[in-house]
């Protein structure tokens, strides 16, 4: 998967608010993982009405930087892939099996993107494709605390397997489990369609919307609403129709209902 030139990285960086140097350093990966979160939701509008998620650049584009829309994992770091080949990081593309609110002995499909980012520094995960996705490149270190801009986390690691925890409400949580096998653009492909036309599948039955903010973050699950704040109480309300629902989307989470 490489940089596609007619990607508009003059669009991407308007639509999150950056102006920093173009230059492929730590600093300017934590600028833009800090700032995409922000500015682009994550949300699974389009395979909950029935609609096809495509992974095309044309599509990716103009759906998260030229629409006011968001996405899932494939969409969101599909998108950071293409800005950070843009810049000439040196970037793997990884996959791993979501265990966040699910059954410790269950296995999970490979159904979430996440990339490899090779620095001076030594290598980093990046993502900004889950929802509650760490603000700040991790190093690819395991068994240490890494603080970011919101919540603190840690990877650990057995086998050549790696388990991403972040640090919620004073407990270690398991959000993923990966390894460092390298994947192609047709392993995105089958798990897009996978979790998006899958009768059972969370994001086919289910509303799904997060948004960070410099204060804290934004979740939506169906009608339930969570306000977690930084330093505060988290809150939470339940809309009681669609309209209230959609007026959320838009003025909290920056996204027009298609």
């Amino acid at each position: 998967m490489t940089s596609d030139p007619a990607f508009d990285l003059d669009a991407y960086f308007a639509r999150i608010g950056y102006d920093g140097p173009r230059t492929p350093t730590l600093e300017t990966l934590r600028a833009i993982q800090l700032l995409h979160p922000q500015a682009i939701a994550f949300e699974n509008l389009n395979p909950l009405l029935g609609l096809p998620v495509r992974l095309d650049i044309a599509s990716l584009q103009q759906k998260l930087v030229r629409s006011q829309r968001g996405g899932y994992c494939f969409e969101h770091n599909g998108v950071l892939l293409q800005v950070l080949r843009a810049l000439r990081f040196s970037v793997r593309c990884l996959a791993a099996r979501v265990v966040w609110n699910s059954p410790p002995d269950a296995i999970q499909p490979r159904s979430h993107m996440v990339l490899r980012v090779e620095l001076e520094e030594g290598p980093y995960l990046a993502d900004v494709g889950f929802g509650s996705s760490p603000t700040a490149p991790l190093r690819l270190v395991p068994d240490i605390e890494q603080e970011t801009p919101h919540e603190s986390f840690r990877l650990l690691e057995s086998g050549g397997h790696f388990t991403l925890q972040c640090q919620l409400k004073g407990e270690w949580t398991s959000f993923y489990l990966f390894d460092l096998q390298e994947q192609a653009a047709v392993d995105y492909q089958v798990a897009n369609h996978y979790v998006s036309t899958w009768p059972t599948s969370h994001f086919v039955t289910s509303l799904v919307a997060a948004r960070a903010t410099a204060n804290g973050r934004y979740g939506l699950r169906n009608n339930r609403l969570s306000i977690h704040r930084l330093k505060g109480e988290s809150e939470q309300r339940v809309l009681i129709s669609a309209a209230e629902i959609s007026a959320v989307l838009k003025d909290l989470f920056g996204v027009v209902v298609p």
